[in-house]
């Protein structure tokens, strides 16, 4: 847990100090040099008076046809469609999707904001322009880095590869709306000061004060950060799980997602567990 934690600190822990909100796909592995998209997922906020739900497609005409490619791909799978008409139908909540160049392959999701009731009111999901390429590394991406070898092999196409990177960012924005809000600017806001003494003490992780900051936070950076990613990775499984159910290597990836996860994701193998075992399918050859 140290090592990850040193890592996360490291590599992508800016990311946490700055806004718990920009959570990327590609925070570790598919970095391609390109800067956050900071300005567009900004820091949360709380918002006063009436707002209207649904989802709110902003894509640049350069980029419309390739979003339409990756979309309609999410929507050939019924938990896809379900998903979609869910945020379109929103009571309250708006969800909005775009294609920015910052993060070519990677994807992003923030702009949280909160009406006085604590509801989830505002979400935004930034997609990269080539987000159909980029594989991330497994340990913290066990659905996506599974996909690889299929792809390589004309097995998959690299629609599929994008449809599941808008499937993770919807369980990112699932997973928030489910976190309530005060927790969630609590870890905002003690995020950063936790690093800080965290790489001023040695990386001693039972340090009191760090022992402390985790218990008001419900976790460390760390833990906090791979809840979210392996929520999200649990919802791309959900739109694999339809997307290949039908494939006759659909084991074969399963597996791998298995294996992947009893190594690294231990803590987390019941979500996934459970989305293998779901109705409709029988994952029987991979889950037992």
């Amino acid at each position: 847990m140290k090592s990850r934690l040193v890592a996360v600190v490291l590599g992508v822990g800016f990311v946490l100090g700055a806004d718990l909100s920009l959570l990327r796909v590609d925070a570790r592995s598919l970095n391609d040099g390109a800067k956050p998209a900071e300005a567009a997922a900004s820091r949360s906020n709380l918002f006063h008076g009436p707002r209207a739900g649904g989802l709110r497609e902003e894509v640049d005409p350069k980029y419309k046809k390739r979003f339409d490619e990756w979309k309609n791909e999410f929507l050939s799978t019924d938990i896809g469609k379900t998903q979609w008409e869910m945020y379109a139908r929103h009571s309250h909540l708006m969800l909005t999707i775009t294609v920015a160049p910052d993060n070519k392959r990677g994807a992003g999701s923030g702009n949280y904001k909160w009406n006085d009731a604590g509801e989830l009111v505002s979400a935004t999901i930034v997609l990269g322009t080539r987000i159909d390429e980029g594989y991330p590394n497994s340990i913290y991406y066990p659905v996506m880095n599974a996909l690889a070898p299929y792809e390589s092999a004309r097995l998959l196409s690299r629609n599929v590869l994008a449809a599941t990177k808008i499937a993770h960012e919807l369980g990112h924005v699932m997973r928030i709306a489910a976190t309530p809000e005060p927790l969630y600017r609590l870890q905002v806001k003690l995020v950063p000061v936790y690093n800080k003494i965290f790489l001023s003490n040695g990386h001693n992780v039972n340090d009191p004060r760090l022992v402390e900051l985790a218990k008001q936070m419900g976790g460390n950076p760390v833990q906090i950060w791979e809840d979210r990613e392996y929520w999200g990775e649990a919802n791309a499984m959900l739109y694999l799980r339809d997307r290949v159910a039908k494939e006759s290597f659909h084991c074969r990836i399963f597996n791998k997602i298995k294996r992947t996860v009893e190594e690294f994701a231990k803590p987390y193998e019941e979500r996934f567990t459970e989305i293998a075992k779901s109705q409709g399918v029988n994952y029987s050859c991979s889950w037992k």
